[in-house]
This record gives C-alpha cells, structure tokens and sequence, in this order.
C-alpha cells in the first residue's frame, strides 16, 4: 500500500494513480474481513431508508455515536417520515434536538424535509447533483445516501475515513489541506469496490472511529500495519 519511500513526499505518485490494483484488493480484503468480526450494530446499519440515513448522517456529524443512539430513535419516533418532519414547527424540531447542539443542523434537516416535500412528494432523489442541490447535503452526505439507502457506487470522506486513508496510502502531510483533502477524495474512489459498497463504507467509518482513532491508534491490532505507511504511528508526520 503506501511505500515506505511515500512518507517523505506527503502525497504518492502526485499526477499518476497512486494504488495498484493488488494493494486496493488487499486493503478492501482486509476491512470487510475485519467488518465482519469488529462492526458495530447500529440500528441505521438495518435500514435502506433514505431518510432514516439522512438523519444519522446529519446527526453523526461532530457528535459520537452514543450520544446519537437515544436521540435517533427518539427522532424517529417523533418524526417517522419527511413529511412529519417537513410540517412541524420549527422550534419544536430545534427542541427535540437537544442536547446534540450545532443547532444549525436540525434547522437544516427541516429545510430539507421541507423542500423535499415540495419538489420530490417526500423522497430524495438518487442522484448526486440533486441531492447536492440541498442546503445541507454535501459531498460527504451525499455519498453516504447514495452508498446507504440507494445501494450506488458512491464514495465517501469524513474525518474518520480521511484519517483511514492518509494513514494507510499517504502517511505524511496535513490531512487537513486543501490538496490533501482532494487527493485523499481520488483515493476513497480508488478504493471502493464495486460490490458490497454499504458494508464497506460503513467499515470504513468504523475502523476509523474505533482502531485508526486520532490520538492513539490502536496499531497492534490493525490488520493493515505490515502495508501502513503511517506504521509505527508518529503524530509528528500529521502536519496541521
């Protein structure tokens, strides 16, 4: 996967596709395989819903999994459809919110639900430059409806995942700059494999959250250190 020799550049084969065919296979072998031991139960994981996705897509950003648990059922059971969400008051959407904060999420979810009723009879469209047209759904987002509810070849970034794959393909830099972030973006599509996208997106979220983690990463028991070039993890190599 990353060289040994891609540490020192910041970014592998700038220009050229960075990734044999080979080491795709290997990382995407070694992450199902580990989905399959290690993954989460977790209730938006047993449904195709692309509302239900949407909410813990938007829920899930910047706040941990166990604080989204209770809220995402409670959610649900107040607002069960896109039509219940699109017409209830405003402030009693932001209340029910509580306590996850950045209340501008809740506020956008509504707008969305709103629009959605308005132009699409409740749905959400399939297709990335329609979801995208939404306040609110991002490049991010959108690959995780697409991937989740719609069962599409989609890939996805957060900063779990972005982590995942700077680590293993790139290994130095900031993760956080610009070019970074669009280079890692060729990178999640690189790697996606044709089949079984749902379970590999959410993998990779996983992994991420649980032994790629920021600070100390659980590197003893990742099935991809022999081919890691952040292995053995130094902190210093993450620039900005």
């Amino acid at each position: 996967m990353g060289s040994k020799g891609s540490r020192s550049s910041g970014v592998k084969g700038q220009g050229a596709h960075p990734i044999a065919a080979a080491d795709r296979q290997k990382f995407r072998r070694r992450l199902l395989d580990w989905y399959r031991r290690y993954g989460r139960d977790l209730p938006w994981r047993q449904t195709t819903d692309p509302y239900h996705i949407l909410v813990s897509e938007v829920m899930l950003q910047q706040t941990q999994v166990d604080r989204v648990l209770p809220k995402y059922r409670e959610w649900l059971e107040r607002y069960p459809t896109m039509e219940a969400l699109a017409a209830a008051p405003e402030e009693d959407v932001t209340r029910t919110w509580y306590p996850l904060g950045y209340n501008v999420r809740p506020r956008r979810l509504h707008a969305i639900a709103r629009e959605s009723v308005e132009r699409y009879g409740g749905s959400l469209p399939s297709d990335e430059p329609t979801l995208r047209s939404f306040k609110g759904i991002g490049e991010y987002t959108a690959g995780a409806v697409m991937s989740f509810a719609f069962g599409q070849r989609a890939a996805i970034l957060d900063t779990n995942v972005a982590r995942v794959l700077f680590r293993v393909f790139v290994g130095r830099g900031s993760p956080k700059a610009h070019a970074m972030k669009r280079r890692l973006w060729e990178v999640a599509r690189a790697v996606l494999p044709r089949r079984h996208v749902f379970d590999f997106n959410q993998a990779l979220m996983d992994f991420g959250a649980t032994v790629c983690v920021a600070r100390k990463p659980k590197c003893l028991l990742c099935p991809m250190r022999s081919d890691c070039a952040a292995y053995p993890f130094n902190p210093d190599n993450e620039r900005g």
